[in-house]
């Protein structure tokens, strides 16, 4: 047979599946997370029973912890001291420990995450709680297993006689599961345990009269009762920490905000330098420094404020940005008989009671066997001093020790066990006193054999031992509540003016879509002409908005979404500067076109409507407080046809007439209160009746009869007509002529199509643009007043083979 014929052919999907298998079943089995019973992984368990069994307790001095990472790396963790020492470390760290299971000595680490001194520079020993982990462990309580080179014997579980998982809490990731157990208040979870035990169907909100939810070593507020709830009772659930703040009043008419506490897990460090970075970039105004004053009197963070700054709205804006305020999702995994299950407050203290239970039992069963063999000997000691001289004359007439056992044995009836004891009787106890001791002491002995007994048969008396032992526990290692808790979850608002300081500000949008902001020293210093904008070649500014920073802008695109951008966010350039794409500000898709800039001060403002007129003649009317968002994204305006687009969108009042002008030379106006106020995705309804391929090119906000409608043609031929000339028509008709184009071959054209049409009551500066990019400018008053239906004056020279392609009123 060759070589190559002893191999099987392997699958690599099978091998690495049952590798990733036996490698998750480690990790979540013996690595990452903890034991419902004890509440501990087996590296800080082995921590523990390594530092007992080595005599490292609380009563003796302290032990270098160089020497208690290798006990535990060479009897029981064949892995790195690193991990080892990482988790004696945070066993000995009260600010992420609700009760300390190592008292340290030296260098252990600072909340500000400063790493702890190499474990050849601290020291370590059991703290006073720690032996409640262990109480009773020698008396066969708990499963003992072989250690990895089965030179010695390591516990499965440790006896845990408070429930550590849900005082000290967990935190871990392994393959498919994770956990965050937060830590509890010892005398609330030890008095919910009993409430278990003395009524095993209590139900969860009576458990919650005992437990109020979690107790953090930091402190600060718990808010979300409902989250503390839901997580109780399906082991998930959100909760929000806060910092303990206080906003007091210093000298000179200035405040400061003073953090006394901070959230579990949050680093005081991070969160001080998060803090001092809003100031120095001038995130929010009115900080004046930013100080770390912790010592030996506890944690304290000041913000100094400026002098009127507004500290709530300042307070309301780090709670928002920094880790003053964090949420904690629990996730409360543990190993309930070998296997990972996600548990509720009442099952994870159901499992901690059985445990008791088993410990106290096998307690029992091993002091019960301990004082019946004491209580054998004691008896067979009294036999023996009542007939003392038989026994010694037996004694001496005996060869050697055990023909005396022996003669012993088959003289008097003593067992084994009790004729040993006899012949090991010093001489002293055949006084009258050590008799009588020895009565007294199997008299005591049968006492405690009786109540072991009565513990072992009956259940009421066994939960009596457990609640007494949880109860002396409580009463000597209990503290005081350190986070308070609110049943409500409290909402951040900030204030836009806590954020940007109030400043009047220009913002230009050019053709091409570059957006601009500039202060107006800026547009002084550059000569304060609106001409003088910087612009790309080809490009020109379409509109100029003097606007405050804290208005926010409403930008339409002709596909029928919008943006709300707040000016603030703007990027601010020089006067000078093109400033940048709009594109980098807000995700404007390629293919829009922004069809209006609106400035928005207050949506709540009263009568306040915004009106959308299509290239198709819809025409919508939505009250502008609908067009409130938080969100960043585009939003839908309004409905829109396949064929359809967004020409141009107004705020309005209501109170005017609308009038819309066609491609073609159509116009008609009608009263805006016709359109009724729709919702803001609605697609409006019709303005105008259009032929098949005309289109409305302007729509003009007018009232009375006051002023002239200018109409300007591809080929710059432009008039105005009078106002009074258009009377109002009801809506969605075919609205009457307001320009006449010339036909013929030997007519000089004027035009094929209108490309504007504006409501002018004094004279106005125009700007239009032809295919090139080319701009010229004309006045109002170069359009001849004439009729509907005449046929224009050219104001603007166009070449042959070219054609104007916008005109708007000159910023």
């Amino acid at each position: 047979m060759s070589l190559l014929e002893n191999f099987l052919p392997a699958y690599l999907e099978e091998v690495v599946g049952d590798r990733f298998g036996r490698y998750s079943k480690y990790i979540i089995q013996d690595r990452a997370i903890p034991d419902v019973r004890d509440g501990l992984k087996p590296v800080q368990r082995r921590i523990l029973y390594a530092m007992y069994d080595s005599g490292n307790t609380p009563d003796k001095p302290y032990r270098k912890s160089a020497k208690t990472v290798g006990d535990v790396m060479g009897n029981y963790h064949p892995h790195g001291d690193s991990s080892i020492y990482d988790g004696m470390v945070r066993m000995a760290q009260p600010w992420k420990m609700g009760h300390v299971l190592i008292d340290g000595h030296g260098n252990w680490g600072s909340i500000d995450d400063d790493p702890a001194a190499a474990m050849r520079y601290t020291e370590a020993r059991l703290s006073p709680i720690a032996m409640e982990m262990l109480r009773d462990i020698e008396k066969r309580t708990v499963l003992f297993k072989d250690n990895f080179d089965n030179t010695t014997k390591e516990p499965v579980v440790l006896p845990s006689r408070y429930p550590n998982l849900l005082v000290n809490g967990s935190s871990g990731i392994s393959a498919g599961f994770a956990t965050e157990i937060p830590p509890h208040n010892l005398r609330e979870v030890i008095d919910a345990a009993i409430a278990v035990m003395e009524k095993p169907d209590i139900t969860l909100d009576e458990l919650m009269y005992f437990v109020k939810g979690p107790d953090f070593p930091t402190g600060g507020l718990i808010m979300g009762e409902e989250g503390i709830r839901e997580a109780y009772r399906t082991g998930k659930g959100r909760i929000y920490l806060r910092a303990k703040v206080e906003i007091e009043s210093v000298r000179g008419g200035k405040e400061q905000i003073v953090i006394t506490e901070i959230p579990y897990q949050v680093v005081k460090s991070r969160l001080v330098t998060a803090m001092e970075n809003i100031r120095l970039e001038k995130k929010v105004e009115g900080i004046a420094e930013v100080r770390d004053e912790s010592g030996r009197d506890g944690l304290r963070i000041v913000v100094e404020l400026k002098k009127d700054a507004d500290s709530e709205g300042i307070l309301a804006y780090l709670l928002k940005k920094t880790d003053l305020q964090v949420a904690y999702n629990f996730n409360m995994v543990a190993i309930v008989n070998k296997a990972p299950q996600q548990l509720g407050l009442k099952p994870i203290l159901e499992a901690y009671i059985a445990h008791q239970r088993e410990v106290v039992t096998h307690r029992t069963q091993y002091d019960l066997e301990k004082a019946e063999d004491r209580a054998h000997v004691l008896e067979g000691l009294v036999k023996a001093l009542n007939i003392l001289d038989e026994v010694i004359a037996a004694i001496k007439a005996s060869k050697n020790r055990q023909d005396a056992q022996n003669n012993l044995q088959w003289m008097f009836g003593f067992t084994e066990r009790q004729a040993d004891s006899i012949l090991t009787l010093q001489l002293y106890r055949l006084t009258n006193l050590e008799i009588t001791s020895l009565e007294k002491e199997l008299d005591e002995v049968q006492k405690k054999i009786a109540n072991l007994r009565g513990i072992l048969e009956s259940d009421k008396k066994l939960v009596s031992v457990i609640r007494k032992e949880l109860t002396e526990i409580k009463e000597k290692y209990g503290i005081n509540r350190r986070s308070s808790i609110q049943s409500k979850v409290e909402e951040i608002k900030v204030n836009l003016e806590v954020m940007v300081t109030a400043e009047d500000v220009m913002v230009t949008l050019s053709n091409e879509g570059y957006i601009k902001r500039t202060s107006m020293l800026s547009f002084t210093r550059s000569g304060g002409e609106r001409e003088g904008s910087g612009v790309k070649e080809g490009d020109y500014i379409r509109s100029i908005l003097e606007v405050n920073t804290l208005d926010n802008l409403l930008i339409f695109t002709n596909r029928g979404q919008y943006f709300l951008l707040p000016v603030h966010q703007v990027p601010e350039f020089k006067w000078k500067d093109n400033g940048t794409a709009l594109v980098n500000v807000i995700p404007v898709a390629k293919e829009d076109t922004i069809v209006s800039v609106i400035p928005v001060k207050n949506f709540d403002e009263a009568g306040q409507s915004l009106v959308f007129v299509t290239k198709r003649g819809q025409v919508k009317r939505t009250e502008l407080k609908d067009y409130e968002t938080n969100r960043s994204s585009a939003v839908a305006a309004m409905k829109l046809a396949a064929d359809d687009e967004v020409l141009t969108v107004k705020v309005s009042n209501s109170s005017k007439d609308i009038m819309l002008v066609t491609k073609y030379g159509m116009a008609i106006r009608f009263k805006e209160q016709e359109v009724n106020s729709m919702g803001r995705v609605s697609g409006g309804v019709r303005g105008i009746q259009l032929k098949d391929d005309d289109e409305v090119v302007s729509a003009l906000w007018v009232e009375d009869e006051e002023g002239e409608i200018l109409t300007i043609t591809d080929l710059g031929y432009a008039k105005r007509s009078l106002l009074l000339d258009y009377p109002t028509q009801s809506r969605s008709g075919k609205g009457m002529l307001t320009f006449e184009f010339k036909e013929g071959k030997r007519v000089r054209p004027n035009g094929s199509r209108l490309i504007g049409a504006f409501h002018t009551k004094e004279e106005v500066a125009f700007t239009a643009a032809n295919k090139q990019g080319e701009l010229f400018t004309f006045t109002s008053e170069q359009a001849p007043i004439s009729d509907r239906k005449s046929t224009g004056k050219q104001v603007v020279p166009v070449d042959k083979n070219d054609e104007l392609v916008a005109v708007f009123v000159k910023p």
